[in-house]
């Protein structure tokens, strides 16, 4: 039994290590193992989480079993756009992935803006995956985007989007 709940300061050193495991298994064969590691140790440090779960304004979930955490998710609204959300991250351990903790991770963000309008995010289309789930999940792809941020300049990404029930 999994639930979903407001992740809490002592959670940030395993979503930490939930965060490079999912990493290594998603984009190894993409971008080298290395390179990964190096990305993951600066966006999803415990002090760049923290800055996260600080941030008043966004929504910071974790899957959690009782004995582990088992994914997470965070997204807040898009600087400039209140109404639209921003879904930075949704992982799940890929020992957990086709369980419904995604899905169940998801409906919580989704509810957790109740004047946002849409949800928004980008996705590598080399990750056929996290695209396939978010095609289920409702979002629509509505452009491309170029990466811009450290080792990740100009990687092209799409941009999906879903309405959200005002």
């Amino acid at each position: 039994m999994f639930f979903v709940r407001t992740a809490s300061q002592p959670d940030l050193a395993k979503v930490s290590v939930l965060l490079a495991e999912t990493w290594h298994a998603s984009y190894d064969a993409l971008y080298g193992a290395e390179k990964v590691s190096a990305v993951v140790a600066r966006w999803y440090s415990v002090p760049a989480l923290k800055a996260r779960l600080d941030r008043k304004d966004g929504e910071f979930v974790v899957a959690d079993n009782g004995v582990e955490i088992t994914g997470m998710g965070y997204a807040a609204p898009l600087k400039g756009e209140a109404k639209t959300i921003f879904l930075h991250q949704l992982y799940v351990s890929p020992k957990y992935q086709r369980q419904g903790i995604g899905r169940d991770i998801f409906a919580e963000l989704e509810t957790c803006f109740p004047d946002a309008s849409a949800m928004r995010l980008e996705v590598d289309p080399r990750n056929p995956a996290a695209i396939a789930f978010y095609i289920a999940h409702g979002f629509v792809k509505v452009g491309e985007a170029r990466h811009s941020v450290d080792d990740f300049s100009d990687v092209p990404l799409h941009v999906y989007e879903k309405p959200l029930a005002v």
